[in-house]
């Protein structure tokens, strides 16, 4: 399975570079065009070569940008590293190859292709899963002194799966090229790993937090290497989707990661607290039980095998469940931890003096973040009332008023469309929105992303990670979310823009999107992204309202 599994990644890497062709030569309007005649890729032994502050890194030139892949931005996280804050890596002599993926943090593999047609749609991209996983990906134009702007991507996966590359649409090459920009991607440590808060049990006050601080490491690098690859560590914009959102929310909200971004991007995810820190330790404290060591064994701990830690991990977390409900803990996986150090406690964006009222921030979400009829083609067929039995086990005796609602402020919506809606509500994404605006200094600009590709006969609708590929100008790559062609590339072309010039500037304007105003709690101003983009006043606010 792992060969193979290879083989396959391989055909998507230097291979999938085919698929984008039509992409590249569709958008280098801005930059010279490039014949399938000539050569495409160079690599060897004097070209792509930059410097680092730990030694010198080769990678290669495809299609004229510049791609280092897998540099180390933090030493190996295992042994005596395991749950302490990141290290800075060991410095090199030769120079190093920097040509293929890093090590996928440490997740749980198994059955994960199980679902055909998940591994299909996402074709999801993993390389061997090791705790010497901290590594950045740079793609640029070249190696000058120009002052590009800097984007940093946070990978999704809810802190406990996923990795820089897991799908072709997280590649940056096409977006540094339209966009003349520096494009890095990092992995980092992910679940009990990163996120086990054992200060109660011995181990180092940081731990719960040390897979976000593995980010601020990442930030570090770039803070003080990416000028060697034309970037500009004055203007660096963090985005991400689904857990990656969260990701960009907290780091806002971390004190060591202050000044080292300057723009935020959250698509699809957002966080305005932290996990509660005397639950996590509790948490900690059952680890240790059930591994069967005394509180301060902590090396105990790290003799583990990384497998046999998760599973111990997850054994504990799973016998916490009446603890969790007994302290109203909504989630009670590993995530980080509000402890008021390394995190912020309390509400996030309370304080119009925090640095993050001074980051501009763009939020944005789908209109079917979870589709019911995706995989369940019978579901298309169903009527409000069976609408309303399905929700009526989370809803109880607010099912009918709330399906009613969505019904009327959505006339034109499908029973299962009413449905998939509820499920993929605005209510978090508006929340972080009104709170961040409420500190009155940098615009909030909100989106949502409508836009439906015509496959699984237009079952998958504006589903959760479509929005990915457009934003980063990838449609014609990620051919599983878009179908590829003219119509998806049309709306990419705008919204990559538009990220850009927030990139640019923290403001999307400019990008041939309507007029994007910055957002306000009273008028709830959104871009809605279809092929036709408007810009609505609070489009779902009433249906939103009955949710409570």
């Amino acid at each position: 399975m792992k060969a193979s599994r290879r083989d396959f990644i391989q055909s998507l890497g230097l291979g999938s570079a085919s698929l984008s062709l039509g992409q590249y030569n569709s958008y280098s309007k801005d930059s010279k065009a490039v014949s399938l005649d000539d050569q495409q890729l160079f690599v060897g032994d004097n070209i792509a070569v930059a410097n680092t502050q730990y030694g010198k890194v080769r990678g290669y030139i495809l299609r004229g940008i510049h791609t280092f892949l897998g540099i180390p931005y933090g030493a190996d996280t295992s042994g005596s590293n395991r749950f302490m804050p990141p290290q800075k890596p060991n410095p090199w002599t030769e120079t190093r190859p920097a040509v293929w993926w890093g090590n996928t943090a440490p997740q749980i593999m198994d059955n994960r292709y199980a679902n055909q047609y998940a591994s299909f749609v996402d074709h999801w991209n993993y390389d061997d899963v090791s705790e010497d996983c901290l590594r950045i990906n740079v793609w640029t134009p070249t190696l000058d002194q120009k002052k590009r702007p800097v984007i940093l991507w946070l990978h999704g996966g809810g802190y406990t799966n996923g990795n820089a590359v897991e799908q072709d649409g997280y590649h940056g090459e096409n977006l540094s090229r339209f966009g003349d920009v520096v494009f890095c991607s990092i992995n980092h440590r992910l679940g009990a790993l990163g996120y086990s808060q054992l200060s109660a049990a011995g181990g180092h006050p940081a731990s719960g937090n040390v897979g976000n601080l593995d980010m601020v490491a990442s930030l570090e690098w770039i803070r003080d290497n990416i000028s060697n690859f034309g970037g500009d560590p004055g203007n660096v914009t963090i985005i991400g989707q689904s857990g990656g959102g969260s990701k960009v929310t907290t780091l806002m909200n971390m004190p060591s990661a202050k000044g080292l971004f300057h723009k935020a991007v959250a698509l699809s995810g957002s966080s305005l607290s932290g996990t509660n820190k005397e639950f996590a330790e509790k948490v900690g404290l059952k680890i240790m039980e059930e591994a069967g060591l005394k509180p301060g064994d902590i090396k105990g701990l790290q003799k583990l095998t990384w497998r046999e830690y998760i599973d111990i991990a997850n054994k504990a977390t799973a016998k916490m469940g009446d603890e969790a409900k007994r302290m109203n803990i909504a989630r009670a996986g590993f995530s980080p931890v509000g402890d008021g150090q390394y995190l912020a406690a309390g509400e996030f964006f309370k304080d119009s003096t925090h640095f993050s009222a001074d980051i501009p921030l763009l939020i944005n979400t789908t209109f079917h973040e979870q589709s019911p009829s995706r995989t369940d083609a019978s579901l298309e067929k169903i009527n409000l009332t069976g609408v309303k039995e399905k929700l009526k086990s989370r809803f109880a005796d607010q099912t009918d008023k709330i399906v009613d609602a969505y019904a009327q402020n959505f006339p034109e919506a499908k029973p299962v469309e009413i449905w998939a809606l509820i499920n993929s509500n605005r209510k978090n994404a508006i929340a972080a929105a009104n709170v961040k605006a409420g500190q009155k200094k940098a615009p909030v600009y909100v989106s949502w992303f409508g836009w439906q590709p015509p496959l699984f006969d237009s079952r998958m609708r504006a589903f959760h990670c479509d929005d990915i590929c457009f934003w980063f100008y990838n449609t014609d790559l990620m051919l599983t979310h878009t179908g590829g062609g003219k119509r998806p590339r049309a709306l990419s072309e705008k919204m990559a823009k538009s990220f850009l010039n927030f990139a640019r500037t923290g403001n999307p304007n400019g990008g041939g999107l309507p007029n994007w105003k910055p957002y306000t709690a009273e008028k709830g101003e959104t871009m809605v992204l279809n092929d036709q983009s408007m810009l609505a006043l609070d489009p779902d606010r009433e249906a939103r309202q009955s949710l409570g």
